[in-house]
Parts: structure tokens; C-alpha cells; sequence
């Protein structure tokens, strides 16, 4: 009995109601959220005292970036648990985050391009942290360019899920790679083990953007997981009464 809610996040029409009544909240949380950080990041906190105001780009540049990772682990995931236990809510959760991992990810390198030429002299050098995110986004364009390549969807759902959980080895190398070689890169600063380096003043903001980035991921996500589950689901009875009526169908 304790388990009875578990096994309905595999049921689609109960994880279509809950995504629709979580998106309002998270949405408005996310707003909020980055409203205050980014004020506080690019207003109020101190400038660097090497680096002066052009670190400010961190707070979206190491946001985004970071959350790029996070964005490809939930699709691992997602992807194996449908592949191990055959849930198809599990399909459609990483079928929805494939776009918008790609979409964080190209803005955290093209940030840190920005970043990059004014403190390195450069846009761009053949750095392992570098090279291993470009991978990221061919792992994201290559995991969507198969799910687009066939007609049958459980086909694709495997295929890609293989991808996907295949890709999931550069998760890791992304982010060691600045301890692994001789990386221009600089080592993180926040995300690690043991305590943050980055100021009080500067951790702060930081840590705001960085969970209004994270919301508004979840509620663009669940967007994207209603769409998904309707398009998969579109002849099942449930999926009539979502269109049709406007409540939650999270019930049925």
C-alpha cells in the first residue's frame, strides 16, 4: 500500500494531471527565482577582484552549464527505467528533456565563450572540459535525430534510450576532466566536495539563479511531458476528456 503512489507515475493520464497541476508553481517559482538572483548577481553583489564586473556571466554561464548534466542524468534515467520495467511514462519524461538539455547546454558554452575572451584572449581552445561539453550537444542532437529517424515509436524509444544511457559515461567526464588533465578550465568552485570557494556575497545569487534555472527546467518539462503523453496517448479515452474539459484528469 505504501508504494500505491509509485507505481502511478507509470500511469499517464494520473502524471498528466499532476503535471498540470505543478507547472503553475513551479513556473511562477522559477520567475521569481531568477528575477531576485539575477537583480542581486548583476546589481547588488561585489565585483571579482581579478576578474572585475565580467564575472558576472556566471550566473547564468555555470547555471546553465551545470544543469545541462543534470538535464542528460534525469534522461539516463528515464531511459533505463523504461527500458528495465517497460513504464511509458518513462519514454515520454526523456523524450521532453532532450530539447531542453540541448538548449541549456548550447547557452552554457556560448556564455562561456563570452567569458572566455576577455579572460583567456580567446573564444575558444581545444580544452577537455570544452571538447567534452561540445559532445554533450551532439549526444543531445544525436538522441533527438533518432527518435526523429523512425516512424514506430517503441522503436525509437529503445534505440534512443540505448543512446542515452550509452552517453551517459561523458556526464562524468565533463565534469572531471579539469582534475583528470591539464585543464585550462578553472576547477569548480561551488559544485563540489567540501566547502564553497566563491564568496558569501557572490554564493548567494548564485545559488538563486541556479534553483530558478532548475524550476523553470521542471515546469518547461512538464509542459513538454503533457504534450508528449497527448500525442502518445492520443487515442486512449483520458486524452479525449483532457481536451475536452478543462480539470485535472490526474483521477482517472
Amino acid at each position: 500500500m505504501r508504494w500505491t503512489w509509485f507505481h502511478r507515475l507509470g500511469s499517464p493520464p494520473f502524471v498528466y494531471g499532476l503535471a498540470q497541476r505543478l507547472t503553475p508553481w513551479l513556473a511562477w517559482s522559477a520567475g521569481i527565482s531568477l528575477a531576485v538572483g539575477i537583480f542581486d548577481g548583476l546589481v547588488l553583489s561585489p565585483p571579482d577582484y581579478q576578474q572585475g564586473d565580467g564575472y558576472r556571466i556566471i550566473y547564468v554561464h555555470a547555471a546553465t552549464a551545470t544543469l545541462s548534466l543534470t538535464i542528460y542524468t534525469v534522461m539516463a534515467i528515464a531511459a533505463a527505467v523504461a527500458h528495465i520495467w517497460r513504464i511509458k511514462v518513462a519514454n515520454a519524461v526523456a523524450a521532453s528533456c532532450a530539447p531542453i538539455g540541448l538548449s541549456f547546454t548550447v547557452v552554457g558554452l556560448l556564455t562561456g565563450m563570452l567569458w572566455g575572451k576577455p579572460m583567456w584572449g580567446t573564444y575558444w581552445v581545444w580544452d577537455p572540459k570544452l571538447v567534452s561539453m561540445l559532445l554533450m550537444v551532439f549526444l543531445y542532437l544525436g538522441y533527438m535525430g533518432l527518435r526523429a529517424s523512425f516512424d514506430d515509436v517503441t522503436r525509437a524509444d529503445r534505440v534512443s534510450g540505448m543512446l542515452a544511457v550509452v552517453g551517459f559515461v561523458n556526464v562524468p567526464i565533463v565534469y572531471f576532466s579539469v582534475y583528470w588533465w591539464n585543464s585550462l578550465h578553472q576547477a569548480p568552485s561551488v559544485f563540489k566536495l567540501g566547502k564553497p570557494t566563491m564568496a558569501t556575497p557572490m554564493l548567494i545569487p548564485f545559488l538563486t539563479v541556479w534553483l530558478g534555472f532548475n524550476l523553470f527546467f521542471a515546469a518547461v518539462a512538464l509542459v513538454r511531458l503533457r504534450a508528449e503523453l497527448l500525442r502518445r496517448e492520443r487515442a486512449a479515452s483520458w486524452v479525449r476528456q483532457a481536451v475536452t474539459y478543462s480539470q485535472p484528469v490526474g483521477e482517472l
